[in-house]
């Protein structure tokens, strides 16, 4: 089951945000005080009212009142929540949130069988929360509303029973940092409760507390009968809920970094990472379930964050996760509609890169103003081989690099590669990288793989089999330059010796000193620019078609990502 629409109607500063799009990585990006965190508050609300709709019959003590679970003011406060300057009207003051649900087959056949009801996939709730009251409703069209409806209770059981729901806010203070944990550290001991073994030791000790505090009750009693002669009774008792709950939340959680300390000591970093980490694991499962997480990037470092941006993804592949942030780093790349934008407090998908730039005042260069997506190569002479040969290869890369939504740009170097991805990565823009496969492309990959730039997926190497070094240059057909170098500069490539295995650039070096030239950087970027002229003039030709399946894969996954 997955939540797949989202809209509020008057809850804070949003007076209605229709129908947002959750996707499994939902990024809610915007100006501050625009309504971000109420956003992901109003689903919070709104989860939790459905939770508290669902056990308002199975809740049953004798020491709490009936209605414990139908007290909503922890969660939603009319004067607190409703806007401020709606509160005079007489009619419609309620604040209004939609649910759209999308089952499975499986749970189709699930709730047909539970609910007694047919449904298309979708489950569509509408929870109303007013200055003394709230309600929980199915929305329906046609005859069948009233049915559903009637089974509202049973109904919100079966979706909290399938998805799990966690909100994290911005302000993690000492208290709301532990709460999260051990609430976490709860749902997992709670599997203890249906163990006959534990259940046994839990009546164990209910026997071995009542005669203590039935005696208390009593020394309770004699004076107060004294003062009160009505009284006819006193009971002192834990509930079976208090205390199942209370053997799982009253948990410590020691961390040793070099100082053994509870966690409440330790600093805002520790205690986000703590709870993410612990996030990780519990939803690294299939179960159904959506995280909300304002601002993950608050107390963190900045190394900290592409870890924390690795461990989202991660999560997002079993659950559907929502997170608030101003950080350039958190947007989502690939699926531009994934990511919301929040702007005079309303809510819709961001279409273009160039939107989310502007809202987020990202000053990018003016040939990247346009482009979602850059091709990184090293050097200058690589990224006019490439930009001749690509069009060629493929309509699509044609298309995309003449409207400038993807570009080429080099590096000058493949040690300045972890630089350039910081750039690309502030300016939001999503990008693969072509390397050379030398020492020093193999070196730059690792660094920038290190720092969290980078991984194999986004990332092609010139390979060519039976060579331990290559570069781009070996791919292509020496026939298309031989006789431009040899009038250039008096040499004919095809003269070297001992170079067997070795790469482009080592070739050449070795027949220049064999017919008595000089090589240095300056010559050796001389000759590839010639190279790429070469290329440039005939690049229908250009291919070694011996080693083109290099660049034909290239073409592949650029075609893919696009």
């Amino acid at each position: 089951m997955k939540l797949t629409k989202f809209s509020i109607t008057n809850y804070r500063s949003i007076t209605k945000a229709y129908k947002i799009t959750i996707s499994d990585f939902t990024v809610l990006v915007g100006k501050n005080n625009e309504g971000k965190s109420n956003i992901l508050r109003a689903l919070n609300v709104a989860m939790k009212m459905l939770e508290k709709y669902a056990q308002k019959y199975k809740y049953n003590s004798r020491y709490m009142p009936r209605d414990y679970y139908l007290r909503h003011e922890d969660l939603y406060f009319w004067e607190r929540d409703f806007p401020i300057e709606l509160q005079s009207r007489t009619q419609s003051t309620n604040s209004i949130f939609h649910l759209e649900f999308e089952l499975t087959s499986e749970e189709n056949e699930e709730f047909n069988g539970e609910i007694g009801s047919d449904l298309n996939g979708l489950l569509p709730i509408i929870i109303k929360c007013g200055e003394n009251d709230y309600s929980v409703g199915i929305l329906k069209p046609g005859k069948g509303s009233r049915v559903f409806n009637k089974k509202s209770i049973e109904i919100s059981q079966f979706i909290i029973e399938r998805i799990y729901f966690n909100y994290i806010p911005a302000v993690r203070t000492d208290r709301e940092a532990i709460d999260i944990i051990r609430g976490m550290v709860s749902d997992e001991l709670k599997i203890l409760e249906t163990e006959p073994e534990y259940i046994q030791a839990l009546a164990k000790i209910t026997e071995l507390q009542q005669p203590i505090m039935s005696n208390l009750a009593v020394r309770i009693k004699e004076p107060l009968i004294k003062f009160l002669p009505g009284i006819k009774d006193v009971t002192i008792g834990i509930s079976e809920d208090l205390r199942m709950s209370s053997l799982r939340r009253d948990v410590e959680v020691v961390i040793d970094d070099g100082s053994r300390t509870g966690i409440e000591y330790k600093g805002d970093g520790i205690k986000s990472l703590v709870t993410l980490a612990l996030l990780k694991e519990k939803y690294g499962s299939n179960s159904s379930s959506i995280i909300a997480i304002e601002e993950p990037e608050s107390h963190l470092h900045p190394s900290a964050m592409h870890e924390l941006k690795r461990i989202l993804n991660d999560i997002s592949y079993s659950s559907q996760v929502l997170i608030s942030t101003h950080n350039p780093l958190f947007i989502d790349r690939e699926n531009i509609s994934s990511n919301i934008i929040i702007n005079q407090h309303t809510a819709k998908p961001a279409k273009k890169i160039k939107d989310i730039r502007e809202l987020l005042g990202i000053q990018a260069s003016d040939n990247l103003i346009n482009a979602d997506f850059v091709l990184v190569v090293e050097g200058v002479s690589d990224k006019r081989i490439l930009r001749s040969l690509l069009p060629l290869q493929s309509s699509i890369l044609s298309k995309v690099l003449t409207n400038n939504y993807m570009m080429i740009d080099e590096i000058g170097g493949a040690n300045k590669l972890s630089y350039k991805l910081s750039l690309l990565s502030d300016m939001l823009c999503r990008f693969h990288v072509f390397l050379d496969d030398d020492d020093s492309g193999r070196k730059s990959f690792e660094e920038a793989k290190a720092r969290g730039y980078l991984d194999e997926k986004i990332c092609t190497f010139t390979i060519c089999l039976g060579m331990n070094d290559a570069e781009l240059e070996d791919l292509i057909n020496p026939e298309v330059y031989l006789d431009s170098l040899k009038v250039e500069f008096a040499v004919d490539l095809k003269i070297n010796k001992n170079v067997s295995g070795k790469k482009w650039s080592e070739r050449a070096k070795n027949s220049f000193l064999c017919h008595g030239k000089k090589w240095d950087k300056e010559i050796e970027e001389r000759v590839k620019t010639k190279v790429a002229d070469c290329v440039c003039e005939n690049p229908e030709n250009a291919l070694n078609p011996n080693r083109a399946e290099i660049i034909t894969a290239l073409v592949a996954t650029l075609e893919k990502r696009l």
